[in-house]
């Protein structure tokens, strides 16, 4: 029964997989790598970058095909963990299931990039003043909402149920 529950949060999963794969083929079939296109400007462009690296860019630099292999299989183990976690909780609030959904779509969706391509395509950039946050995508976007959703949940929900004992 609980594994039925749980179960139906695999949508989300599966909508971020669709839509950041979606998102990915679009740029990679219509633009070219180091394509760049202001949406608003000094804020907002549409750019077309890979990160072989991970978060941030953090060993984009790095040619090893063993840290890519090392990328790949932990990234596997991850999903795996967070594919675990979402379907056989037995306790979990629709705050922390959402965040575990968002992660284990956004993780599948860069890891599938990574395998097919060795690189991680990225499309976002955002301006804040002088600041450039580094190029994104859909997946890390879902990664970043659900880590988010699951603080919450931790900070505010969890403690506001022990409070109310």
């Amino acid at each position: 029964m609980i594994l039925l529950r749980n179960l139906r949060w695999v949508w989300l999963s599966l909508a971020i997989v669709f839509l950041d794969r979606a998102t990915k083929a679009w740029i990679d079939s219509q633009t070219s790598e180091t394509w760049r296109h202001e949406v608003i400007p000094n804020f907002f462009y549409l750019v077309h970058t890979r990160n072989p690296g991970v978060a941030f860019s953090l060993f984009a630099g790095s040619s090893s095909a063993f840290l890519r292999v090392g990328l790949i299989i932990g990234a596997i183990a991850i999903i795996a963990i967070i594919a675990w976690l979402l379907v056989a909780s037995k306790i979990l609030s629709p705050l922390s299931a959402a965040g575990l959904a968002l992660l284990l779509g956004g993780a599948t969706g860069n890891v599938t990039d990574r395998i097919l391509h060795g690189a991680v395509t990225d499309f976002i950039e955002v301006f804040l003043g002088s600041y450039r946050w580094p190029a994104f995508n859909v997946a890390d976007s879902a990664i970043t909402i659900g880590a988010v959703l699951l603080i919450l949940d931790v900070l505010f929900t969890r403690q506001h149920h022990l409070a109310s004992k």
